[in-house]
């Protein structure tokens, strides 16, 4: 902990050392002071001088602490009387100077606290219950659209549904972590769970009957079937319960487990979760993929919904025991319960649309105004980049080609390692290069690649092996590029963006993000042929061009606000 003594003010006192003798006389009191020394280092201490005024008021002040053996300006924590011996001023040092820092740990000691969770127990169960539920989420992200895509060729299905899935998170985000703020923690978290699982079943129901009962239908029919209906809805829900668990996890429990005040645990637990993440998207698409090539479609999906079942369970319980683990910290509101105001939230349609209006339009705002705008308008346009990434209509693709699914599930696998792969090289890439530098050196990276992929699609067939593998390789290859900016890019936020409007400007560019895919799954959605992948490419590949050269662009030519706020990289291109 960091421990500090304040002085608000001071007005013409002479400070003498009566201070030190009333607090011998205090210490006399307690056992644990038998040691003093001759130095003092104290923690948690504030000397309010605002009504000291005269040098017989002081005397006063201190002949009365003297005696009655309390010091009503010096409060002590608990803590400090633990933390060790406390070492008091000398007489010369009182005299002498006025301090506003003493320092009771050690650095090392300071490390090593900062670097320890709250909860560690508590902590760890919370990994298992986020590989749990990883796990499944990504083996489903995969499965439908590789089961819709055998179902029927054409890409449009796969597009409706991602369409509507970006429509509800578009709309239904804001409203949903409105809803979380107001009930608690435990049980929103098992409910989400519970209505996900459900979702996911009722969706793998619904293709199972397509693919037993539905033979040779046309892409608009396929859209006013019942059971295509219902997978648009129940996805949609599905997403949207994804979402709010994944804020649930990395934006709440994961600051109450490892600690607000500890930054160095809170960071090392949100790169296990990023590489958690990472591990389950690989394992989940690997092993349906290999599944898909030893077994037929309907077999797969009764295996996924097994596990689907099996890990609800397990779910919950972990929930349960995260809680206990952690000293029922997650049974503590986010904000007053108010269930009144929770349930005019629920009912009251008009309020709902007018809270959300407002918050939208102050969130454009602080948007447009933020000092690090070209990185984040960057970032949105990375998303934008819909079909030169693993997905649902590249899976489509592949499989509308021929492409074995053990060789999609390779392809996605490969991808997360190289994501996997960047949180580590992106470290370096700073290091070396500047925050900033780093960032454009990400962006032209994917975007150099990605253009390769393009130039192979244009130039052959991906039927054959070797337009297929270059095409497939610069892909891959492109995600160290795509999520070294990532987690750069994210760095640069938190520089610039001033902490009281970080999570406005932020949720503000998560709605963004999700309308440019929503924009670009519409665009699919019109291009639905195969044989229209190609200008969905260029679409792609031209966002990321853009991206690179906004970026490149606020990086020559930089404002004196960005200048204070990444003075050592401007020096640093300065110099070179």
């Amino acid at each position: 902990m960091g421990f500090i003594w304040k002085v608000r003010t001071f007005s013409s006192l002479n400070w003498k050392c009566g201070i030190l003798e009333s607090v011998h006389g205090y210490a006399a009191h307690h056992a644990r002071w038998d040691n003093l020394t001759s130095k003092c280092s104290m923690a948690n201490v504030e000397v309010d001088f605002n009504h000291v005024e005269t040098k017989d008021e002081a005397a006063d002040e201190l002949s009365s602490l003297s005696s009655g053996c309390s010091i009503p300006v010096v409060h002590l924590s608990a803590d400090v009387l633990d933390s060790g011996s406390l070492n008091l001023l000398t007489e010369e040092t009182c005299q002498s100077s006025i301090f506003t820092e003493l320092p009771v740990l050690s650095e090392g000691e300071q490390d090593t606290l900062a670097a320890t969770p709250v909860h560690p127990a508590g902590l760890h169960a919370l990994y298992a219950s986020y590989v749990f539920g990883n796990l499944v989420e990504q083996l489903w992200n995969f499965a439908w659209p590789a089961a819709l895509a055998i179902l029927h060729p054409s890409l449009l299905p796969v597009a409706v549904v991602g369409f509507f899935t970006k429509l509800s998170i578009f709309i239904g985000a804001p409203i949903v972590g409105r809803l979380m703020d107001h009930f608690p923690r435990l049980p929103t978290y098992q409910s989400l769970n519970a209505i996900q699982a459900t979702t996911q079943l009722l969706s793998a129901a619904m293709i199972i009957y397509a693919l037993k009962n539905v033979k040779h239908i046309s892409t608009s029919a396929v859209l006013l079937q019942p059971w295509f209906i219902v997978l648009v809805v129940a996805g949609a829900i599905e997403r949207l319960c994804g979402l709010a668990l994944g804020v649930t996890v990395e934006r709440d429990w994961i600051v109450l487990l490892a600690g607000a005040d500890r930054p160095v645990a809170l960071a090392q637990a949100n790169a296990v979760l990023n590489r958690v993440d990472l591990l389950c998207e690989v394992a989940g698409a690997s092993v349906f993929g290999f599944l898909l090539s030893k077994f037929d479609p309907v077999t797969c999906l009764k295996m996924a919904c097994g596990l689907m079942i099996c890990t609800l369970p397990i779910l919950l319980i972990l929930g349960q025991i995260i809680n206990i683990l952690s000293s029922r910290a997650l049974d503590r509101y986010r904000v007053p319960c108010d269930k009144s105001a929770a349930a005019d939230i629920l009912l009251d349609a008009r309020k709902i649309v007018e809270n959300g209006l407002e918050t939208i339009k102050h969130g454009w705002k602080e948007y447009k105004h933020q000092p690090v705008l070209p990185a984040s308008v960057a970032t949105v346009l990375l998303y934008f980049n819909v079909a030169l990434a693993p997905g649902a209509i590249m899976t489509a693709l592949l499989m509308h080609h021929g492409i074995s699914p053990s060789i999609i599930g390779c392809f996605s696998g490969l991808c997360s390692l190289m994501g996997f792969t960047a949180t580590f090289i992106s470290s370096s890439l700073v290091k070396r290069l500047g925050i900033l530098k780093a960032g454009a050196a990400g962006l032209i990276f994917q975007a150099l690649l990605l253009t390769v992929a393009v130039a192979a699609y244009w130039t052959g067939s991906i039927s054959q092996k070797i337009p297929l593998m270059i095409f497939l390789s610069s892909i891959v290859l492109s995600r160290l590029g795509h999520m070294s900016y990532d987690v750069v890019g994210t760095q640069i936020l938190q520089t610039g963006i001033p902490i009281s409007k970080a999570n406005l400007i932020g949720t503000t560019e998560v709605s963004i993000a999700s309308l440019a895919e929503f924009l670009m799954l519409g665009v699919a959605i019109i291009a639905n042929d195969v044989s229209h992948f190609g200008f969905l490419a260029l679409l792609s590949v031209s966002s990321v061009a853009g991206a690179s050269w906004m970026f490149c662009r606020w990086l020559a030519n930089p404002t004196e606000e960005q200048r204070k706020l990444f003075v050592f990289d401007w020096q640093f291109e300065a110099i070179d």
